[in-house]
């Protein structure tokens, strides 16, 4: 209402302002007005044209002695027959012409009647008094020259003198002379014998112009009030778009308005140009009064139009600054709504990040998390200072809205300033809990490198009195530097971390302080077994000889220690390494404290391999809810009707690309693999024969990596769709979608750590051989699963690649190639220019591909391979050595009518592929041969299999084959062919 009432005012000083100067004009200025108001001006020269053209009375411009205006009556034979409408007329707009002042003292009629009859006379000057529309001062009526009519005029003059003096003032002349004596001669135009310059077309057009330009001034003037009352009535919008709008279509009317009055502008230029322009060249005649109060009323409307664009302007100006700070505002509004709802978004994100990790990796991922947050976030924090610095520039340029934009600008510096001390604060707790979790892992690792140094301590040189105080030394070492890595005081941590301390974790620190005790007790006991040994040997003993005893074996040796009686020539030889001529109590005291060493390490490997097996039970339980959630929060809730209008439409039906065979893998691990590994928790080192019993199950995993890259693109197009940040919002995940679908891949990688650990710590126990087999299985599906991702890589094969049989090998290779058939420059060539190839090695071919530049990220960034050609292994033999070079081996086809040179990166990917391509043929040497055996009648010949590569004799490997003839494996040189003869 405010900003109303100021547009209001504005105009209402600019309405007020051309009012106050009109009316300051003298009464003689007052004409331009006068002409502006048609409602005081009945008539223009426009709607009477043709009746002035006719020129039967003109206002010639001449004025008498005391300034009254002339009106001239020529000489008009039909002057009698002009209708009284039109005479009436044009009297009213001569009279009407000249100004209030001159118009008051009255009008001298000049009527030229010498061509006339005096009957006509009486009745003109009868009809002229009786309708003249204004103030007559004189009439002058030149009377008839012809002799009878002039006599008669003066005795008909004489006669009815009464009635005219009764009328008008009338004087009777009969000469032009004469009438010089009362107006004169420059007064007069040529045709009453006077000097004054009249042209009746010109004059009539410079009035049709003048009217013209005057009415135009007055729709002008009236067309910026509208404009400006409309101005001033204008609600202020509230959005942007409107502002815009608003301000566009003004500035638009304006321009209009102002193209209006320049045009205004010019054509009063040009009217007073040419009321000023001599009217012929080398006139000397001076301008009358008539055209120059005709002039000053051009003048004074060009100059009314320039007050009122003047004044327009300036209205506008405020207007215009008006709109502009609202539209500023409503920009302002506007993106205080957007940084505000993106700062509240963020602020509800840094509310989740409460977890303070549960191992440093953790920790350092959470750090990380916190660190990549913080930078996504920042630009969202950057544009809201931006944004609240705009807005204070808007208060220091004087807006209008000051109260409003203030408020906002505090808000705004307030959310930024939380969040970085709600960032600062996390990063703090986070910090601590890296300083705590370094400080368990550095405890852990003290006690596993104790556990380490009693397990690698050799028992049998702890017998001597040097080795034991050598172990002994080497135990104090360590423990001095337990002040170090050691927790030293439970409660210290308790205070200094209360702010991080879980419940999980400060059961976390509970377990690292009773392992370290339990290593520091392992420890002590070790010492006093030492302590024990040292001070037995130091005591005075009496030669005797030795005697070899019957030890008791250890239920798991470790290396080094006694392997039982079986061997006393053994056992002897062990008894010769030390000084053991002692007396039997002493030997089998000594034989105690070996024993108790041999029980030390077998107790700590032990326990690591406890420690190994909770860690891969608790990461399983953790992997499969982290399965069930996905598969409950996100895959579930894809065909939940309540969330339908959350996707979009690029994830319709995609549920199957997007997860993969993700449900089979949980049903697997929750329903089979977890309660099998549960069932080892005591056994640890038996858990091998659960991985491979199950091996075969695991191969769902090669199916969820092959559909991963169609999974990585699909989430890229679709990652901000609602529905996904809904789910996680509900989930209370602080990671999205994405990173829970890598789980699985993480997951079947993580195996072959764990089985390495746990055969770390079972080399001599039961179960060892198959944690060995389960880890080269899990290798084998670990390749599968990377043969697979290249091999779904694969361009231009026009057949079914799963007609080729299972993929054994692949890998990028130079190849030169030799034909038999070809030019033999292009052979040469050939021979000389590697070609960069990546071979995969099926069991019934082997392809040619070559591979293209890696694209994409993530799981799509993966080279694709052009296929270029396959040799079948039916027709394929190998040349293990190529002279010259280690790394080098021959595939030949077809009896050597095309020979490839394969050059691999190192000679042992050499000898794994000419390994694997020997099998290949071995085996179809197997299977021909059982092939013939069942069809051949008469005996069949059992011949080993071909001699190692290093044989340079020829071995032929004869198999009955019937009327076809005999399969021949042909080993040559290093060479391998199946063949037929």
């Amino acid at each position: 209402m405010a900003e109303k009432v100021a547009f209001w005012g504005s105009t209402r000083r600019f309405w007020s302002l051309t009012r106050r100067r009109r009316r300051r004009r003298a009464p003689g200025r007052q004409k331009s007005d006068e002409i502006m108001h048609q409602d005081l001006v009945p008539l223009c020269a426009a709607d009477i044209q043709e009746q002035l053209k006719k020129r039967f009375a003109y206002l010639s411009g001449g004025r008498g002695q005391d300034g009254s205006p002339v009106i001239t009556f020529p000489d008009y034979p039909a002057f009698s027959e002009v209708p009284d409408k039109e005479f009436q007329n044009v009297m009213t707009y001569l009279t009407s012409i000249p100004s209030l002042q001159d118009a008051g003292i009255g009008f001298i009629l000049v009527i030229d009647r010498r061509q006339d009859k005096w009957t006509s006379v009486k009745a003109s000057v009868l009809r002229i008094a009786a309708s003249f529309p204004a103030n007559l001062q004189l009439v002058l009526v030149l009377r008839p020259t012809g002799f009878f009519q002039r006599t008669l005029s003066d005795i008909a003059f004489r006669f009815h003198r009464e009635d005219f003096k009764m009328k008008v003032p009338v004087i009777m002349l009969s000469s032009v002379p004469e009438l010089h004596g009362y107006i004169d001669k420059s007064q007069l135009t040529e045709d009453l014998g006077g000097t004054l310059d009249y042209c009746h077309s010109r004059w009539l057009c410079h009035r049709t112009a003048i009217e013209s330009f005057a009415l135009m001034v007055k729709q002008t003037a009236q067309m910026l009030q509208s404009f400006g009352t409309e101005l001033a009535e204008t609600e202020l919008p509230n959005d942007v778009s409107s502002t815009s709008s608003v301000l566009s279509m003004h500035t638009e009317k304006k321009d209009k308005a102002k193209e209006d009055l320049r045009l205004a502008l010019q054509e009063g230029q040009g009217i007073l140009q040419s009321l000023q322009d001599p009217p012929a060249e080398g006139s000397v005649q001076g301008v009358n009064q008539d055209q120059l109060d005709s002039q000053t009323t051009v003048q004074r409307l060009l100059a009314q139009l320039h007050e009122t664009e003047a004044a327009f302007d300036e209205f506008w100006a405020k207007h215009q600054e008006k709109l502009q700070q609202c539209l500023r505002l409503r920009h302002f509004e506007q993106g205080f709504r957007e940084v505000k709802a993106a700062l509240d978004m963020v602020s509800q994100k840094i509310a989740t990040f409460t977890d303070v990790g549960n191992s440093l990796a953790h920790v350092e991922h959470l750090l990380k998390d916190l660190a990549s947050f913080e930078e996504k976030s920042s630009m969202a924090v950057d544009r809201a200072r931006a944004l609240a610095l705009e807005g204070e520039g808007l208060i220091d340029n004087k807006h209008y809205a000051v109260d409003s934009i203030r408020p906002k600008c505090e808000e705004l510096r307030h959310l930024c300033d939380q969040f970085s001390l709600e960032v600062s604060r996390r990063r703090g707790l986070l910090s601590k809990a890296l300083e705590l979790h370094s400080l368990l892992e550095t405890s852990m690792r003290w006690c596993d490198e104790g556990v380490y140094l009693l397990a690698s301590q050799p028992v049998d040189k702890c017998q001597s009195q040097d080795g034991a105080e050598a172990a002994l030394q080497e135990i104090e070492r360590f423990l001095e530097t337990g002040g170090e890595h050691k927790i030293q005081e439970l409660n210290k941590i308790y205070k200094e971390y209360e702010s991080i301390l879980n419940p999980d974790l400060m059961e976390h620190v509970q377990k690292v302080f009773q392992k370290q005790e339990s290593m520091q007790e392992m420890f002590h006991r070790r010492q006093a077994s030492l302590k024990k040994l040292a001070a037995k040997q130091t005591r005075p003993v009496q030669p005797v000889a030795p005697r070899p005893e019957v030890l008791t074996k250890s239920p798991c040796p470790s290396p080094g220690a006694w392997r039982g009686p079986e061997n006393s020539g053994s056992e002897g030889s062990a008894l010769r390494r030390g000084p053991y001529r002692r007396a039997k109590s002493e030997a089998s005291e000594s034989r105690q404290g070996r024993g108790s060493s041999t029980g030390d390490e077998e107790e700590s490997l032990a326990v690591l391999r406890r420690h190994v097996m909770n860690e891969l039970l608790d990461t399983e339980r953790a992997y499969v809810e982290e399965l069930l959630c996905v598969l409950e929060g996100y895959a579930a809730e894809m065909d939940n009707p309540l969330m339908a209008h959350l996707i979009s439409t690029g994830l319709h039906s995609k549920k199957g690309v997007l997860f993969g065979n993700m449900e089979e893998i949980y049903h697997f691990h929750n329903r089979i693999f977890l309660r099998e590994l549960e069932s080892c928790m005591d056994c640890p080192e038996l858990v091998g024969r659960c991985f491979l019993e199950r091996m075969e199950d695991f191969q769902i995993y090669e199916k969820y990596c092959q559909n991963k890259p169609r999974s990585e693109s699909l989430w890229r197009q679709c990652s901000d769709c609602p529905f996904f940040q809904e789910c996680q919002r509900k989930l209370d995940h602080k990671l999205s979608l994405d990173s829970y679908l890598l789980k699985p891949v993480q997951r079947i990688t993580k195996y072959q750590l764990l089985l390495k650990e746990m055969l770390k710590y079972s080399r001599n126990c039961e179960g060892a051989e198959d944690l060995q087999e389960a880890l080269s299985s899990i290798l084998g599906i670990l390749k599968a699963v990377n043969d697979s991702m290249h091999l779904i890589a694969i361009t231009g094969y026009d057949g079914n690649l799963g007609d080729l049989g299972k993929l054994l090998m692949q890998g990028s290779f130079s190849v030169w190639t030799d034909h038999k058939k070809g030019h033999t420059k292009v052979k040469e060539l050939a021979r000389f220019k590697p070609m960069q190839r990546h071979l995969f090695l099926h069991e019934k071919a082997v392809l040619f591909c070559k591979k293209r530049e890696e694209s994409g990220e993530g799981y799509e960034k993966a080279p694709s391979y052009s296929y270029k050609q396959s040799l079948n292994m039916t027709a394929v033999g190998i040349t293990e050595n190529v002279k010259g070079d280690a790394k080098k081996f021959e595939i030949w086809y077809n009896s050597r009518e095309e020979v490839y040179i394969i050059q691999a990166p190192t000679p042992e990917i050499k000898a794994a592929w000419v390994s694997e391509i020997r099998k290949v043929l071995t085996s179809q040497l197997q299977a021909c041969r059982e092939a013939s055996q069942h069809r051949a009648l008469e005996h069949s010949h059992s011949l080993p299999l071909p001699s190692p590569a290093s044989s340079r004799l020829e071995q032929n490997i004869p198999v009955p084959g019937g009327s076809r003839g005999r399969w021949w494996l042909v080993q040559r040189r290093g060479a391998y062919q199946l063949i037929r003869r």
